[in-house]
């Protein structure tokens, strides 16, 4: 295991108990930044987004598992049995963390929960990531994204009534979750400074949904309103000769009287019927009409020159093909590649203790025998366990 110790994380041992989102992009976070995390997966299948896609089912070039797992080194137990275990609670004595993201109470029905562990290694710190928590009705109910996206309130919450309900394309609340739950560890792993004993800790799809949402949260706790960013009156999408923008007309004195400008419009801020936001939000479809009757016109570069010139706010609508081949993206260094693979790189940008590219995301059991030899089983004993098919 090659590691680095000018990074964060450098000596940190995580046993990775996780898979497919979630927990996996929490664990890579760790690895970025030095930590050893050892990726513990099932004989013969391994992570659920290993055989992801039909068409690569050993998983070998599956972007989707390459996404997540750069950095790690991956051994295969069969934990259902006592060898097994007993391989796990040796990993255990060293570690100190342990990360897993299955249905609340698995771990513990494993023998692998945070009383049996600490019994072994004081100083572990079990983090545990769930769709809905460890208690109330939804607890024991598998989780997944859309799912929390649905419950949350997320799901409900649009720019316009008018459209249909529909889910957000991407993985929203495994992300905001997988990377609460580094920021736990930080947490737990800084206390222990303190007191020299680990803790548990726990986040899950659904809270996070819900913190994410914490002004709207507060608006309508405090005073039963809703508040929609997205459907602001001089906020909006709008198809342009080659393309769409967006404008978000906020922060600054007068937007609507800049946005007229920009796009040679009349100063619509001097009628009446668009003179307050209360006026503009109650007549934002003829606003929106007179947007749109402009800005089909001319390409989206022209109108972004013009609005820009207004010092409004504005972006050109990209796919995220056009985002990946952008000159900003390889100005922020987003994209990174190994092995003739590219990934999108660590969003943190620190110097000199730097995310690091150490190695390809693994193999199935690709470092078995090398974790395995690092606990100071001899060769006989991992012939055995090889014999017993507890690991590969």
């Amino acid at each position: 295991m090659t590691t680095n110790g000018t990074q964060p994380l450098s000596g940190i041992k995580v046993l990775d108990f996780t898979q497919v989102m979630m927990g996996p992009c929490c664990t890579q976070m760790l690895a970025d930044y030095g930590a050893d995390v050892i990726k513990i997966e099932r004989p013969g299948a391994g992570d659920l987004s290993r055989t992801s896609l039909a068409d690569d089912p050993d998983g070998l070039n599956n972007p989707v598992f390459r996404s997540l797992n750069r950095n790690k080194r991956s051994i295969t137990i069969d934990t259902r049995g006592e060898a097994g275990k007993a391989l796990v609670y040796d990993l255990v004595k060293t570690a100190d963390v342990v990360v897993n993201n299955f249905r609340a109470g698995v771990m513990d029905r494993m023998g692998f929960g945070y009383e049996a562990l600490k019994k072994i290694n004081p100083r572990i710190i079990c983090a545990f990531g769930s769709g809905f928590g460890q208690s109330g009705p939804l607890a024991h109910k598998g989780g997944q994204d859309i799912l929390a996206q649905a419950t949350s309130g997320v799901m409900a919450r649009k720019p316009d009534p008018s459209l249909p309900t529909t889910l957000y394309s991407t993985a929203l609340a495994d992300y905001s979750a997988g990377m609460h739950m580094v920021q736990g560890i930080l947490l737990a792993l800084m206390q222990r400074e303190k007191t020299g004993v680990g803790q548990s800790l726990s986040v899950s799809l659904y809270d996070s949904m819900l913190a994410m949402q914490m002004q709207e949260a507060s608006m309508w706790l405090s005073r039963k309103r809703d508040l929609n960013w997205g459907a602001f009156p001089l906020t909006g999408v709008f198809e342009t000769t080659d393309g769409a923008l967006v404008i978000v007309g906020a922060f600054k004195q007068n937007p609507l009287q800049d946005i007229c400008k920009a796009l040679g419009l009349p100063d619509l801020s001097a009628d009446p019927n668009y003179a307050t936001f209360a006026k503009q939000a109650e007549n934002k479809a003829e606003l929106h009409r007179l947007f749109r009757g402009k800005l089909s016109t001319n390409t989206t570069a022209y109108w972004l020159a013009k609005l820009e010139e207004q010092d409004l706010l504005c972006a050109p609508v990209q796919t995220l093909g056009q985002a990946l081949e952008s000159e900003q993206t390889e100005a922020n260094k987003m994209v990174i590649e190994l092995n003739s693979m590219k990934l999108v790189a660590s969003p943190i940008t620190m110097d000199p203790s730097s995310f690091k590219l150490r190695h390809a995301p693994p193999a199935l059991n690709e470092h078995g025998p090398e974790v395995l030899g690092e606990l100071g089983y001899s060769a006989e004993r991992i012939a055995e366990l090889r014999k017993a098919k507890v690991v590969a």
